[in-house]
């Protein structure tokens, strides 16, 4: 009896440690003057979100700024130059210290609430590397539907042309036979090449395939396409997106930094 109740204790022990580590693993809290953002980090970019980690358990964002702010673009904070930085002074220059490479993904659309490693230029960085000593978080702005499809049909046209010149085109002569004599084969038929070259699309790195979430969002709280494949994204905001609107709204100067100081109090896991 004395050994259940010890395995069972040992038991609830694990499964409370457990929870605590996913719940560690999944949430970055960022607590400012404005108010509270609550995000969960990507998988996909194993490197960043380790480092982040590492420097958020450092307190490394204690008591910086969002000091860069362009309304209906993005808000950038965490750089260690903002800390304690005089009123109107130019912050944000970050440090070469918490340099990485980057981790890019397909998958990862910028939209609204979408936080990423900012890096230097292409010109002086052709590596593309990530200063990960700051961060910046999509605030962008609402997409028309009809502008996403336009966007969809200027990449994959080429990609379509190119895959119905190579797979239905050497059986055209064919299928204009069958439908002469059998209309309903035909479409069926015609409908499998047209599903055939849709998965092709929705698997090949150069197609551009919004999901029905992606869209619902772009078309909703927005984003910034622009943003796609240039930034490695490692969180995304998914509690206190009207912190973003709150300081994207304020006054900035020639440098865009608020002229109302956005503290970050802290940033933590739980």
């Amino acid at each position: 009896m004395k050994k259940s109740v010890l395995l069972i204790v040992s038991c609830l022990l694990y499964m409370a440690a457990f929870s605590s580590a996913k719940a560690e693993k999944d949430t970055m809290v960022i607590k400012t003057n404005l108010g509270v953002m609550k995000a969960v980090f990507l998988e996909e970019s194993p490197k960043h979100v380790a480092l982040y980690k590492e420097r958020i358990k450092m307190g490394a964002f204690d008591g910086t700024l969002f000091f860069r702010v362009v309304p209906g673009f993005m808000i950038q904070g965490g750089s260690p130059d903002s800390r304690n930085a005089e009123p109107g002074k130019r912050v944000g220059m970050g440090s070469t210290q918490y340099l990485l490479s980057p981790e890019f993904n397909k998958e990862h659309v910028a939209v609204k609430g979408m936080i990423a490693a900012p890096r230097q230029p292409d010109n002086i960085n052709p590596q593309k590397k990530s200063d990960c000593s700051q961060f910046f978080i999509v605030q962008g702005k609402p997409y028309r539907s009809g502008y996403l499809d336009t966007l969809e049909m200027a990449k994959n046209n080429p990609l379509k042309n190119a895959w119905w010149k190579e797979n239905y085109m050497p059986h055209k002569a064919q299928m204009d036979s069958l439908k002469a004599v059998n209309r309903k084969e035909f479409a069926r038929q015609y409908k499998a090449y047209r599903a055939e070259m849709q998965a092709y699309l929705e698997n090949h790195p150069d197609a551009l395939v919004f999901s029905e979430e992606e869209r619902q969002v772009l078309t909703t709280q927005g984003g910034e396409l622009k943003l796609n494949n240039e930034y490695t994204y490692f969180a995304k905001v998914v509690e206190g997106l009207e912190v973003i609107d709150a300081i994207a709204r304020l006054k900035c100067d020639k440098n865009e930094r608020p002229l109302q100081d956005v503290k970050i109090l802290s940033v933590t896991l739980q």
